[in-house]
């Protein structure tokens, strides 16, 4: 039996399919959520946070025993050193002071 002749009449009238499949694939991906959260980190700490008060430095890197790790955004200011990690996960937060 030829498939195409099965096929190619629900290609014509399901083609659009195809295409929203894929962008469906591409919003509901851990990296592209990832890219989101870091980029609504990148405009909320340029729009909301004095720039002569707050430093935002992003992407550090820094020595590990193991080798290294990644930091997506590091605060400074006069009132502390705040780290931000973006991912795409489903965790409790919490939050710890330490005192100097």
């Amino acid at each position: 039996m030829d498939l195409t002749v099965v096929l190619q009449p629900l290609l014509e009238h399901l083609w659009f399919l195809v295409p929203l499949f894929l962008l469906v694939a591409v919003l509901r991906s851990a990296r592209f959520k990832g890219w989101v959260g870091e980029a609504i980190v990148n405009l909320s700490a340029h729009f909301l946070l004095d720039r002569k008060t707050y430093h935002l430095i992003r992407n550090v890197t820094l020595p590990t025993e193991d080798g290294t790790t990644q930091i997506d955004h590091l605060i400074v200011s006069p009132y502390g050193v705040f780290v931000v990690e973006t991912g795409n996960s489903l965790q409790i937060v919490r939050l710890s002071t330490v005192k100097m």
